[in-house]
């Protein structure tokens, strides 16, 4: 028999979001030294991983979780293990759930805006795990427990003794644990994480229900008197040439001499300052720079800051670039960009949103070999590692908050009064209206939007990547959304700020809009009221047969400028590996695993499959957003037209043939004029072109354009562009006959 607290629990309580967790920072790791800093590599930092195997015991409902697990002497020799970072329900713990916008729990608003989940079904799993730390450490200063992602709420225990409490599973949590530690001896972390929480009202985005600590976990050392936080920008004078940067740092302690180096690709010394802080806690350095190298997606060029103490080295990649709106253009570097994206969701076919990083690092590199250059991180702050290769691959990434509450507009739809007789367009505006009282227009949930704005823009500040915030995805419209947009630009005025679901853009800086015909976007485009650039978040479905209709849109995209471009739903289906009765592996989606309420195969939607490797999606959203389009031609001459946003042709190399029914007949390289520019159309020459009277029926003139040298992403001669020229049609033979099927109809 369970007996209920007298006190709402925390996961359960509004007014608690977190207990004891440490201020949001950058994302970045210390080191002893610059050349360890110049690595990027966790392991040389003074971080211990608690990755690993650790003992797991899951109940259906918290108040069967076992009590007193958090206490060195629990015994858990007869736990069960698990991985960690991992999904339990991936793991042989329960199943798997996938829902579009149903919420799998009770939907329930109380009069002061409290959302209860309930204690039944709600499961909740113990970790635990020994570790030790060295005894060098206690003489160092502090020590933090970092938990990179953990779904969706959770209490840490560390020797028996709480550390803290905290919610929100894509973002990061940090806690002091140095008074708990026992330094050079045996220590025990305990970890007991709530299936659901309050948090998981505003965190129903279109994917599985899982569960668990699926980031990573690390013990980090920092000096008592440390660097706490940097934020870095960087400002192009008004030609673009040269830059200003600037690096607000804040300290914890007193009279601590700071320096700062800003170091070239090569890692030499471009620019450096120093200063000793004395009573202020943070100071802003600057740098000025003589023309750096710009960073755009097609030119990632990164430079390296290195922030030293007498006892902390801390590195950044940085990239000067500066993001503008002018008269409604979305600019980069003074130039305009047109954005061929993906919406990215987290997923392994095995390991869900325990995405290991040569598998990350796989996607991304597809990414740049089929052209995409812009990635939405669906719908929530992805692992810190994407934003690392974004900066390094060349990515334009809309960086959105951990935040949806799509689940509210069914819950009104279903109450919708028939006898109102909406309809249509009517009746979707009316069930959202209503659907933003729970959460998203009601002051009782304003700090925990706050806080998913903060977790969002403060740990991923750094990143020449993150070109726009998005304050999340369908979760209508109220005055959260508001104070969201206000702390943003506060705190970063660098960057524009989107949300679909301020539908007139009243809030933010760009429109947004989802599934929009090419005649509407056209339409807003040509409209003389039209002020902000306007993007497709979502657009082109691929589900099934789909994506279609891809050429129209970007056609339009380059024609109007107000239109900046879209990002395609999505990148990958969501099948999980799974083995059906009969031994037989199979991608599974909604309702395989007996998971009701359900949206069955919604889940499946990606221009890549559950394994992501291309379907034909893919191969034809690279076609249609391809950087050199044909436009014309002979046999004799080409038109081509250039739709880099930065890059001339100059790296690239055009080769043609002959081909037609049963043949090949082999061409030659086409030299390409150097210096063509973007949007620039140009005419190349074909040396010694094929005499249409040689060739023996219908024929092509194809022509491949090829990288000349290998890039991060992709090796030389990759294909980035081809294209077709009809030279001659099908000539008809005497002897050709044609038969005809006699149709008899019964």
């Amino acid at each position: 028999m369970s007996t209920y607290p007298s006190a709402q629990p925390d996961w359960n309580n509004l007014q608690v979001l977190q207990r004891k967790r440490l201020p949001h920072r950058a994302s970045f790791f210390s080191y002893k030294n610059d050349e360890d800093a110049l690595t990027y590599d966790e392991s040389r930092s003074t971080a211990i991983s608690l990755n690993g195997t650790w003992k797991f015991n899951v109940v259906d409902n918290p108040l069967r979780a076992p009590e007193g697990f958090q206490s060195p002497s629990f015994d858990t020799s007869s736990w069960p293990d698990i991985t960690v970072p991992g999904m339990w329900q991936l793991q042989g713990f329960g199943q798997p759930q996938y829902t579009n916008t149903v919420f799998p729990f009770p939907v329930g608003l109380e009069s002061d805006g409290t959302l209860n989940i309930p204690f039944e079904g709600n499961h909740t799993g113990s970790y635990v795990r020994q570790f030790s730390v060295p005894s060098g450490w206690q003489v160092h200063g502090l020590v933090r427990l970092r938990l990179e992602g953990v779904d969706s709420a959770f209490h840490v225990f560390c020797n028996g003794m709480e550390v803290g409490y905290s919610q929100g599973s894509r973002n990061p949590s940090e806690f002091d644990v140095t008074p708990l530690l026992h330094f050079g001896g045996h220590n025990v972390i305990a970890v007991r994480v709530y299936q659901y929480c309050d948090g998981s009202y505003i965190e129903d985005q279109d994917q599985w229900w899982l569960s668990g600590i699926f980031r990573d976990v690390w013990l980090i050392s920092f000096p008592l008197n440390h660097i706490a936080d940097i934020q870095v920008q960087t400002h192009l004078d008004e030609s673009y040439r040269d830059a200003t940067l600037t690096a607000k740092v804040d300290t914890s302690g007193s009279a601590i001499p700071i320096s700062i180096s800003l170091l070239d690709s090569s890692r030499s010394v471009v620019a450096s300052v120093a200063e000793t802080m004395t009573d202020s806690l943070s100071t802003t350095l600057f740098l000025s720079l003589e023309n750096p190298l710009k960073w755009t997606a097609e030119t990632p060029h990164l430079y390296h800051l290195v922030i030293r103490t007498p006892d902390q080295t801390l590195a950044v990649r940085v990239g000067f670039r500066t993001i503008e709106l002018n008269n409604g253009i979305f600019m980069v570097n003074g130039q305009p960009v047109i954005l061929r994206g993906t919406n990215r969701h987290e997923h392994h076919p095995q390991s869900g949103r325990t995405v290991p990083r040569d598998f990350l690092q796989k996607d991304l590199v597809l990414m740049k070999q089929h052209n995409i250059n812009a990635i939405r991180t669906s719908h929530y702050p992805n692992h810190p590692h994407l934003y690392h290769l974004a900066d390094e691959l060349g990515f334009w990434v809309i960086d959105e908050a951990d935040l949806e509450a799509h689940g509210f507009a069914d819950v009104e739809e279903a109450a919708l009064d028939p006898e109102m007789g909406l309809s249509g367009k009517q009746r979707q505006d009316y069930f959202f209206d209503r659907a933003a009282r729970y959460t998203t227009d009601n002051p009782a949930w304003g700090e925990a939007y706050l806080d998913r704005a903060r977790q969002l823009v403060t740990r991923d500040k750094n990143h020449p990547c993150v070109t726009l915030w998005s304050l999340g995805n369908e979760a209508f419209y109220g005055r959260n959304f508001q104070a969201m947009y206000d702390w943003i630009k506060a705190y970063d005025s660098t960057r524009p700020v989107h949300y679909e679901a301020d539908r007139l853009a009243q809030t933010v800086d760009v429109m947004s809009q989802m599934y929009s015909s090419v005649d509407t976007i056209v339409a807003y485009a040509k409209d003389r009221t039209s002020t902000k650039p306007l993007v497709l978040c979502e657009f082109i479905h691929a589900m099934g047969n789909g994506p279609g209709a891809i050429k129209e849109y970007i056609d339009a995209f380059y024609k109007y400028p107000l239109l900046m471009g879209g990002f395609v739903w999505e990148w990958n289906n969501h099948g999980l590996l799974t083995t059906n009765k009969g031994g037989e592996e199979y991608y599974a989606y909604g309702g395989d695993f007996g998971d009701e309420p359900n949206d069955g195969n919604f889940v499946m939607d990606g221009v890549t499959f559950s394994d992501h490797t291309p379907n034909p999606g893919l191969l034809e959203y690279k076609k249609a957003i391809e950087p050199v389009q044909v436009i014309g031609g002979n046999e004799k001459t080409l038109e081509i037209i250039n739709r880099y946003d930065f890059l001339s042709l100059d790296h690239l190399r055009c080769k043609w043939e002959v081909i037609g029914d049963g043949y090949t007949r082999p061409g030659g390289e086409i030299i390409i004029p150097a210096g063509i520019k973007p949007g620039q159309t140009a005419t190349l020459v074909i040396d010694n072109p094929v005499q249409l009277g040689s060739i023996p029926g219908e024929g092509y003139l194809t022509v491949t354009f090829t990288l000349k040298n290998v890039t991060s992403w992709a090796p030389s001669e990759h294909e980035v562009a081809n294209g077709q020229i009809f030279l001659r049609p099908y000539a008809a033979r005497s002897s050709d006959s044609l038969i005809r099927p006699r149709f008899v109809w019964a």
